[in-house]
This record gives structure tokens, C-alpha cells and sequence, in this order.
């Protein structure tokens, strides 16, 4: 079961990661770009977030699966 899960939240990862475009498109968007150190919008920042929870389960899931073979 918990395997099940690790390889479903791998590939909700790795959705998640090619589906998140960059921001700027090159050093011609230094131009262009009026934020360029300001904060990211709340979508922005809830993406961000749940990156990084489901980084953070799917390392958990990779040593608690590691240490229980």
C-alpha cells in the first residue's frame, strides 16, 4: 500500500514539475520585467508550497521504504 502511494505521488511530482513554466524567458525579460525581486502571487506561492510538501513526503516515503526492506 505504501508503495502505492510513493509511486503516485512521484508522478504527481513529476506532473507537477514539467507543468510549471519559468517565470522569464531569457535575459530579454530583464527588460520587460517589473517584479523581478517582489513577491510571487498567491497561486505562485501555493504551487511552491505544495512542491515542497510533496518533496518532503516522497523523500519520507523513500527512507521509510529504504529502512523497512
Amino acid at each position: 500500500m505504501l508503495k502505492i502511494i510513493w509511486v503516485i505521488l512521484s508522478i504527481v511530482l513529476i506532473g507537477l514539475i514539467f507543468l510549471r513554466t519559468p517565470q522569464n524567458q531569457g535575459l530579454a525579460s530583464f527588460s520587460t520585467k517589473s517584479n523581478l525581486l517582489g513577491s510571487p502571487s498567491s497561486a505562485e506561492q501555493f504551487l511552491n508550497n505544495l512542491t515542497i510538501v510533496l518533496m518532503l513526503g516522497y523523500f519520507s516515503f523513500a527512507v521509510f521504504l529504504n529502512f523497512s526492506s
